[in-house]
């Protein structure tokens, strides 16, 4: 799957379910139009951005190996890339947001390797190369803003998602992948569906649904990795890879028109349209305050504040996800119930499906899903009349509350739950906390509710006073078989027409014209009146003619 790739450490690193998304970049598929929209942007952009892209834009560029002339090469640039710390490899288009974030985390750049056609050479809602490459890339070799990159990947790859979020990722693929489909000709059944996926995207977005946190994180990823600037409200430079990677916005969002607010926490909570230019712009006044904030929208996220409210997120998200409990134990899988206190404390949970215990990130030996193959639960808290919590006893502790192996036990918590059935073991953290007691032959019962039952097998009991954290995925990532939601909207290939094909060989004729240095006026000149005649449309290959002409 790595193949064509230059070796980097960095993507060896990778887990399986990140590996999937990479795919061959097929370097040898871009045409010989590909490598002229791209060198067309490349000396339009670079020109203008050395005057109103932030510093590191320019030195960027040579540091990671950015050419002017040829699109790049995944091979070249993580040659080059590895140097200052960071990796990249291709995808096929939009990949979802958990993923995309979660590869920034291990410092790889995600770059959708196809390019945009000439009809969208100013600006594509579609990741292209472009955008990644000459828009991403040339920005990390910032140790500020490279560090800002990698840990909002770290924390966003935590974020928890809806089931709105993943309509809302389906419908901007593909709009995405429609307005680049290459098309000769007009085609009518293709603007029907440009129309459709329009219409689809302006219900999700209309559509009154609370924000999940991964929506949220993706409005601030928007306002700064895709579309910020940085400096002064009066002063602004870009930095966003959107801007840096679109020869009409990058003027245009300079221009009064567009208002320019200050960069705050509010940006979370702004939405944005992928499909049209952005009405507003958001001004950093540096990286070190995109850190700050970021920071700040991680405090209000359930893998820090954890309790009733992170664990109500997991179990609407309808997804996999992980709950840590004060003693550091860890539960996998799909919450579907708990039960809270009058206080709102959780006293009980469940999960339901395969699920897996962990710690640290690393899966309790014999707590995998075969174990735990039909859910997993317990109660939580404190026991009635007793101070001490249970996690915090020791083994003098535990015998004078006749926690013995191998013998009966009844406790109540203080939410009521009774537990009665053999004690058989425990198992405590590195810090020499309880985090775990096995049972067989249980009974858990709750007012007039049984919750466990003797023949449900053997009871492993979570300790835990509080669930300190709640995030989306499974703490061990070699728990589960990760395979990711694969998209039903593929991208389109283009198959060319005999006349497509004779344009395309008119691009390689004027590029090897270029390349060998043979300037002859007279031949340019009637290449030149026949595309003009033939191809009046094919207006970069007409500007390619005319810059050798001089």
């Amino acid at each position: 799957m790595l193949e064509n790739i230059e070796i980097n450490p960095l993507l060896e690193r990778l887990p399986p379910h990140l590996k999937q998304f990479i795919k061959p970049q097929n370097y040898d598929l871009y045409t010989y139009q590909d490598q002229a929209v791209w060198r067309y942007v490349m000396r339009k952009n670079v020109n203008f951005l050395s005057q109103v892209a932030h510093g590191s834009y320019t030195a960027g560029l040579k540091k990671t190996g950015i050419s002017i002339d040829n699109i790049p090469s995944m091979y070249g640039m993580n040659r080059i890339l590895k140097e200052i710390g960071w990796a990249a490899v291709a995808v096929d288009g939009f990949i979802p947001p958990a993923a995309f974030m979660e590869f920034q985390a291990y410092k790889i750049l995600v770059i959708a390797a196809d390019i945009r056609k000439l009809d969208n050479i100013e600006y594509t809602p579609a990741p292209d190369i472009i955008h990644e490459a000459a828009g991403h890339a040339p920005i990390i070799a910032s140790p500020d803003y490279a560090e800002y990159l990698r840990r909002f990947g770290e924390i966003g790859s935590k974020a928890i998602s809806s089931a709105h979020d993943h309509e809302m990722y389906e419908a901007v693929r593909k709009i995405s992948i429609l307005k680049e489909t290459r098309s000769e000709t007009e085609n009518p059944e293709l603007d029907k569906e440009i129309a459709a996926a329009e219409a689809n995207i302006e219900r999700l977005q209309n559509k009154d649904v609370e924000p999940s946190e991964m929506s949220l994180i993706r409005n601030l990823h928007w306002w700064t990795v895709e579309y910020g600037l940085v400096g002064t409200l009066d002063n602004p430079k870009l930095y966003g890879a959107g801007l840096l990677s679109s020869l009409g916005e990058s003027r245009s969002c300079l221009e009064p028109a567009v208002e320019k607010r200050l960069y705050t926490i509010d940006a979370a909570y702004q939405d944005f349209d992928i499909t049209r230019k952005q009405p507003h712009l958001y001004v950093t006044p540096n990286f070190a305050t995109l850190s700050e904030v970021l920071e700040e929208f991680a405090n209000t996220m359930a893998v820090r504040k954890g309790g009733h409210r992170g664990l109500q997120k997991l179990i609407n998200s309808k997804s996999l996800g992980t709950i840590e409990l004060s003693t550091g134990l860890q539960i996998s899988g799909h919450f579907t119930r708990m039960i809270t206190n009058d206080d709102n404390e959780v006293v009980f949970f469940e999960t339901t499906g395969e699920s897996a215990l962990a710690y640290r990130e690393k899966e309790l030996i014999g707590h995998g899903r075969s174990t735990h193959k039909n859910g997993f639960l317990s109660p939580l808290g404190k026991l009635k009349g007793i101070n001490l919590a249970i996690e915090d006893m020791g083994p003098r502790d535990l015998q004078a509350y006749n926690f013995y192996d191998n013998e009966r036990i009844e406790f109540t918590y203080e939410s009521g739950i009774r537990v009665e059935g053999l004690n058989v073991t425990g198992q405590r953290n590195l810090n020499g906390k309880l985090m775990l007691i096995q049972f067989t032959d249980c009974t858990v019962t709750y007012k007039d509710e049984v919750l466990f039952t003797p023949e449900d097998g053997m009871l492993n009991l979570a300790v835990g006073k509080e669930i300190v954290s709640a995030y989306a995925g499974p703490a061990d990532y070699y728990s589960f078989d990760l395979v990711f939601h694969e998209s039903n909207t593929k991208t389109i290939k283009p198959v060319f027409s005999k006349r497509e094909i004779a344009i395309q060989g008119l691009y390689e004729k004027v590029r090897n014209y270029r390349e060998e240095d043979k300037i002859n006026k007279p031949l340019l000149e009637e290449l030149k009146a026949q595309v003009e005649n033939d191809y009046p449309e094919q207006w970069l290959l007409i500007e390619e003619i005319k810059e050798l002409i001089g």
